[in-house]
């Protein structure tokens, strides 16, 4: 089985317009665009699909029922600003399985207070949760999340532009801004895994976590999502009975089950980025799964067999093929039963 994370990058079907007049798909850029998930899907053939950047979840729908993946689901729409105009896109599912259910994670509210936030915190693009039947492995709660990203926000500025005035404020701003999108970030990270141990606690089923994360999995205001322990006086006595609530990073567990025998080492391979801002490589695109796909875990169901990066637009673009495709790398993750 195949499980892929997919930013779409400002799908959003003509005549209609992603945040500003000017940005509007021709009818060739458009089907340029279409192919092009097309021809990722014919090649790489995932089983379940988390997609970001969703303005357009009817095209969509279609594109991919076309493509052999009669489920899909979507809790949220875009949000229209003017007549033609949208932002705010949202995140989707696809799958070549059936869809059992399909809720919104929705932030627990006194939790959000206990953490210093207000109680009707929400997140900035709402995430989803579809109880998808996979063979071989029953009812698992697979989620798709968007979190916020690093831009601050544009605060207007009236200082005149060649003033040193300006650089002060630009600066000013440019700090608080980018802070305050990383608590947004690091609070949604938080309260989404709250849910997701919830849900787990309810329902038992694994979990399958894809999503774009816009920063950094293993450090900064995200690394809690890998949170293996508590600290608590107690804690030797309660931490081996956390496994079932934790989330582990695909790649991490790639690694640990492309050893030849028990006694290797991992193979310590160098991890593609997703990403690229002028020449500054990153990863923000992750899936994490859950201890039944962890080869070590005593009772997993499967282990990770290969993890695919699909960036050859990014690395080595050609215009004619590439031109419309989307800004991130497209990760899929095989998951393999084991014998």
């Amino acid at each position: 089985m195949k499980v892929a994370t997919f930013n779409l990058c400002n799908y959003l079907e003509p005549p209609y317009a992603f945040y500003d007049f000017e940005n509007i798909y021709s009818l060739d850029q458009w089907q340029k665009k279409q192919d092009w998930i097309n021809n990722y899907l014919i090649e790489q053939q995932p089983d379940i699909i988390g997609f970001q950047e969703v303005f357009s979840p009817e095209s969509l729908q279609l594109l991919v029922k076309e493509q052999g993946y009669p489920y899909f689901t979507v809790i949220d729409e875009a949000e229209l600003v003017d007549d033609y105009i949208y932002q705010s896109p949202v995140v989707a599912i696809a799958s070549r399985y059936p869809i059992n259910a399909t809720s919104p994670v929705k932030p627990n509210a006194e939790l959000a207070k206990s953490m210093g936030l207000q109680g009707d915190f929400q997140f900035s693009r709402q995430p989803i949760r579809a109880t998808i039947d996979i063979p071989h492995f029953g009812p698992c709660d697979c989620y798709v999340v968007h979190f916020k990203s690093k831009r601050p926000g544009d605060s207007e500025i009236d200082t005149p532009v060649d003033s040193s005035r300006y650089a002060v404020e630009a600066l000013t701003a440019e700090i608080t801004g980018s802070w305050a999108s990383a608590i947004q970030r690091g609070s949604e990270a938080a309260l989404l895994l709250a849910a997701i141990i919830e849900q787990r606690a309810q329902s038992g089923n694994p979990i399958l976590l894809m999503g774009d994360f816009n920063d950094n999995l293993q450090d900064g205001v995200l690394q809690h999502l890998l949170t293996h322990h508590v600290r608590r006086r107690n804690q030797d006595s309660i931490n081996h009975l956390l496994t079932p609530y934790q989330l582990n990073d695909s790649w991490t567990l790639f690694q640990a089950a492309s050893q030849t025998s028990e006694h290797d080492e991992p193979t310590q391979l160098q991890r593609p980025y997703s990403h690229y801002f002028g020449t500054k490589g990153s990863v923000l695109d992750y899936i994490l799964l859950s201890c039944e796909f962890d080869a070590k875990y005593q009772e997993s169901l499967a282990e990770v067999s290969n993890y695919h990066t699909y960036d050859r637009h990014l690395i080595n673009p050609i215009f004619e093929r590439d031109s419309q495709s989307t800004d991130h790398a497209v990760i899929t993750v095989s998951l393999t039963l084991r014998s």
